[in-house]
């Protein structure tokens, strides 16, 4: 393996050799036998209990479900997306904080990311829901779900950032202040686009949890995907049914959203590691 050109996966992990190849094989043919047939039991538990039932199921061949379904979904994606875009301001804010040379600015952030970092969303939730309401401040049921899921999530959106800022060489911001550029101009110009490039996979992965948190949508009765497949549950008494597409939804919205991180970060590796390479030619030149 050549050194100057392998990743960090390629300088941790040797190739497997025929004997570990064949030992995979096995492994892999065994776990999708074992999955198959516990598959095959929990299906065939399903019919004994009637839960196979075409009563449980017909109501998907209607027009009307999906279309319910469907805003429910609109619902899921726009909340989920305004409290990742608040979660992103915030963190910004707290990461800008935490940084600062100001030591009691330094500790406020500080303080402010642990607190959002070690409270759990659905209690953060419950505040929003029963607390603010007696403080006089009316809000509606979206802000009551976008605003506790997008302060819990901008704790850690903060330290991701600040993960990105750290590994930006120290050596750029020296260069540009010494050609007299202000701290604001490096940042914004220099560090934070190159930070954010590193850790846009890490953003996007904290997207779905920010989805995730999304489902507690039903203690605001917030018309979400979640909440919706509640009123089916109710109307055709079909639980295991709707929770069981909900569930295959969910799975492929959060797999989309996987594959983007990964995609992008096997962008920002290409990039770093032909900037590496056209660094090395430069010196050598």
């Amino acid at each position: 393996m050549n050194g100057k050109n392998g990743s960090i996966k390629d300088a941790l992990y040797e190739p497997p050799g025929p004997r570990t190849r064949k030992y995979i094989l096995a492994g892999t043919i065994l776990s999708v036998l074992v999955l198959v047939m516990l598959a095959a039991a929990v299906i065939r538990q399903f019919y004994i209990n009637g839960q196979l039932a075409a009563k449980y199921w017909s109501f998907f061949t209607k027009y009307t479900t999906w279309r319910f379904l469907g805003q429910g979904l609109v619902g899921t994606i726009t909340v989920a997306i305004v409290s990742g875009v608040v979660a992103f301001v915030l963190g910004m804010l707290f990461m800008l904080g935490r940084i600062s040379k100001y030591k009691w600015l330094c500790g406020i952030s500080r303080a402010l990311i642990e607190f959002t970092r070690g409270v759990p969303t659905l209690l953060l939730i419950y505040f929003f829901f029963l607390v603010v309401p007696q403080l006089g401040i009316t809000l509606p049921a979206f802000w009551k779900i976008a605003a506790p899921v997008a302060i819990s999530a901008s704790g850690v959106v903060a330290e991701v950032l600040r993960s990105g800022v750290n590994a930006v060489p120290k050596g750029q911001t020296e260069a540009a202040q010494s050609l007299g550029m202000r701290w604001g101009s490096v940042f914004f110009k220099i560090v934070f686009p190159q930070a954010l490039r590193y850790v846009v996979p890490a953003l996007i992965s904290e997207l779905v949890i920010v989805l995730k948190d999304t489902t507690f949508a039903y203690v605001v009765s917030y018309a979400d995907l979640m909440q919706n497949a509640k009123v089916l549950i109710s109307n055709y008494d079909a639980l295991l049914s709707v929770y069981l597409v909900v569930a295959v939804i969910y799975i492929l919205i959060n797999y989309v959203l996987h594959r983007l991180s990964v995609l992008l970060a096997e962008r920002s590796a290409t990039k770093g590691t032909a900037a590496n390479a056209l660094e090395r030619t430069v010196g050598t030149l």
